[in-house]
């Protein structure tokens, strides 16, 4: 590469979606089949004990994760269901070497990650409510009146300036995953210039 050629920075891809849609089951599924030296899947940084089930974070106690966000270690963080979660800012450098990145974010974020990161797409991964609520009560996290909690509230629409993929994951995990990985590939290879 001559000193005049940029690297194109690669896809930021917020994968979001409400409980039980299996936004980390197909996370999951694709980081085993996507090449990582053009995939990057963030690790989010949550405020809950270690070893919980469901996604790979990491854990981090509130005091630290507060000197972390002050320290501007983080690109965004949010909080929800009694936790703080945040993505590191160092995502940005892969990205900006021209890979990928797929982090499992927060609806509510967009806006806010919008405007600082290049080349964002919003995967939201979506499931009929039925079930959802089956997921939710498999995954044996909430109580009943929490998943209702869950299943009921509303969505906020995404900025119109957003691009968003939708991915639907109502049949099974293979299809799903595939989907899943087609979606972002399809779109990876089609980053304008």
């Amino acid at each position: 590469m001559t000193s005049a050629e940029t690297i194109q920075p690669g896809c930021f891809f917020l994968v979001v979606g409400p409980s039980g849609a299996g936004k980390d089951s197909l996370m999951d599924g694709a980081r085993v089949q996507l090449p990582k030296d053009q995939f990057v899947f963030a690790k989010r940084v949550i405020t809950r004990p270690p070893g919980m089930v469901g996604e790979d974070y990491v854990s981090c106690d509130p005091k630290t994760f507060t000197q972390k966000n002050n320290a501007g270690e983080f690109l965004a963080t949010w909080q929800a269901h009694g936790y703080h979660y945040g993505l590191e800012s160092s995502l940005i450098k892969h990205q900006r070497q021209g890979k990928h990145v797929v982090a499992n974010g927060s609806r509510a974020m967009v806006g806010e990650i919008s405007s600082t990161v290049e080349n964002l797409v919003v995967v939201l991964v979506t499931a009929p409510i039925d079930l959802l609520a089956q997921r939710l009560v498999k995954r044996g996290r909430e109580t009943e009146a929490d998943i209702q909690k869950r299943l009921t509230r509303e969505s906020l629409p995404f900025p119109d300036h957003v691009e968003v993929l939708t991915v639907s994951n109502d049949a099974s995990l293979e299809t799903g995953i595939e989907r899943f990985v087609s979606a972002i590939t399809t779109r990876a290879h089609n980053i304008p210039t």
